[in-house]
């Protein structure tokens, strides 16, 4: 029995698409091997990505101060970074990656009806050390309709004027670059243990 044969007639489950996740994947493995190599020459990193979320995995962020009334969702982003905007954060005693404004182009399930949300947003992470310190989302513009508008700016402003989720978004940056490259992609340690 499939999950839409237990929803009410008026209510959507998006699935994850086919081949959303190996996409991902050779995304991480591009950018873990910039961030682990830290070779200057090579490709950028260009990959084109889409993420569908349950309803109940978006709650699992919820706060006291932020809720999601909304059921799943799915992005869909172009990723194009610089290699060197990459590496260039990466080294010296402090440093910043302002990644260029891109569009995540949305749908979000509401009442039983899958709705279109568009977010323009030009993210940033100032290093010191070679470790992410602050992270700023920075949401340029949303458009989608009224209630979801407002949970994205005012889950935008939290994280960016008042700090809330800040030690959980610096936090995921250090184990990305420092535990999970390392343990995901092994072969691009050895690779480098080995020269």
């Amino acid at each position: 029995m499939g999950v839409l044969s237990i929803l009410p007639p008026d209510a959507v489950a998006l699935e994850e698409l086919k081949g959303e996740v190996d996409a991902i994947k050779a995304c991480d493995k591009r950018l873990c091997s910039m961030v682990m190599e830290k070779k200057e020459k090579g490709d950028d990193l260009t990959c084109s990505l889409t993420k569908t979320w349950a309803k109940a995995t978006i709650k699992e962020a919820e706060n006291a101060k932020l809720t999601w009334g909304y059921g799943d969702a799915r992005c869909t982003v172009e990723v194009n970074l610089k290699r060197a905007l990459i590496l260039g954060a990466l080294s010296g005693d402090k440093s910043s990656l302002r990644v260029p404004e891109h569009t995540a182009n949305c749908i979000v399930e509401q009442d039983g009806k899958v709705e279109k949300v568009t977010a323009t947003l030009e993210p940033k992470i100032t290093f010191k050390d070679g470790k992410a310190d602050k992270v700023w989302i920075n949401l340029k513009s949303v458009d989608g309709p009224v209630a979801i508008k407002a949970t994205l700016y005012a889950a935008s402003e939290l994280a960016d004027r008042l700090g809330l989720f800040q030690r959980r978004l610096v936090k995921g940056v250090n184990r990305y670059i420092e535990r999970h490259c390392p343990r995901e992609h092994p072969e691009i340690a050895s690779r480098i243990q080995a020269k």
